[in-house]
């Protein structure tokens, strides 16, 4: 009798996250692992807030692209008339689409996953938010895929804007216009970002005094010996 022998299903792949305030260096990062990791052999696709492109499906897409115009390409006093709330679940319906859509079927199908932009620094700005009762920012939030590694990019917000050099009123909590209303609003994120590290066991690399050189070669070694993923 003859065995048919069954392809076995691919490993599962990875996600991984950065995360940081404005200005941290968290897209450079990001980018800079997704081509290591797709030169060393191991298929990685890097996902930022307007990625909209759904994997065989050009009606997906096209559905995904016109949430994303709604989320992040709107004009600015639509944000304001609609207020927090709302844009609360614009970015959880946003976060949804691309978990389901996108990222879950990558990693069923053996493909790891670079993530940009993710709900954590969103979280932060919530948790400082008065007008919007933090546990709700949690709830909209808990069902996403949790990543097998985050990388906290810590750095101070006066360094941040110096490395960074111009800034919209989001990134200064809509508290003003000025450099210091964005070094104490994002000085505030970070802080919040600080508890989320220490509760969620993130990554942690000090960017202060690194060049980008150096702290693409912290992230690699982290993500060899946590993820087995050789660079």
């Amino acid at each position: 009798m003859t065995v048919a022998h069954q392809s076995a299903a691919p490993s599962r792949g990875r996600e991984i996250t950065v995360t940081g305030i404005d200005g941290a260096g968290k897209s450079t990062l990001a980018a800079r692992l997704h081509e290591a990791l797709n030169t060393a052999g191991h298929p990685t696709i890097l996902i930022g807030k307007h990625s909209t492109t759904v994997p065989m499906d050009a009606e997906l897409s096209a559905y995904v692209d016109r949430l994303n115009a709604l989320v992040y390409r709107r004009d600015a006093r639509v944000a304001q008339a609609c207020g927090d709330h709302y844009w609360l679940l614009a970015l959880a319906a946003w976060y949804t689409l691309q978990d389901q859509l996108v990222i879950k079927p990558a990693l069923a199908a053996g493909t790891h996953v670079i993530l940009d932009n993710a709900h954590h620094k969103i979280l932060a700005r919530y948790a400082v938010n008065p007008d919007v009762n933090p546990l709700l920012a949690e709830q909209v939030f808990e069902h996403l895929t949790e990543p097998d590694l985050v990388f906290f990019l810590r750095i101070g917000a006066r360094e941040a804007l110096r490395r960074k050099g111009s800034f919209t009123s989001l990134e200064t909590g809509h508290s003003g216009s000025g450099d210091e209303d964005f070094i104490r609003y994002q000085n505030t994120v970070l802080d919040r970002l600080r508890v989320q590290e220490k509760r969620d066991g993130w990554t942690s690399i000090d960017v202060t005094v690194l060049d980008r050189d150096a702290v693409f070669k912290t992230a690699a070694r982290a993500v060899t010996d946590l993820l087995h993923l050789p660079l």
